[in-house]
């Protein structure tokens, strides 16, 4: 499946606001939303929701924690027994 962003030919960053609008597109039947200046057309409500589903898991993939990071040093006192 292609993703929306490479659909609308855009490396813009996925934002809640991008998946508002497709959730208001499939709750109010409209078949084109627009998203980053960009507006698609979708043949079937499905492709909709596919297309949801599909910013859904990057928005969730921008927003996974990374895992921290530890650092450990020593400092002595500069000089040996």
């Amino acid at each position: 499946m292609m993703s929306i962003i490479s659909q609308i030919g855009s490396t813009m960053a996925v934002t809640q606001a991008d998946l508002d609008n497709l959730n208001a597109a499939i709750a109010s039947g409209v078949r084109s939303v627009t998203l980053g200046g960009q507006t698609v057309i979708y043949n079937t409500t499905e492709s909709l929701i596919k297309a949801r589903n599909d910013l859904a898991a990057q928005l969730a993939a921008q927003n996974a924690a990374r895992p921290r990071q530890s650092y450990a040093f020593y400092a002595g006192r500069g000089y040996d027994n």
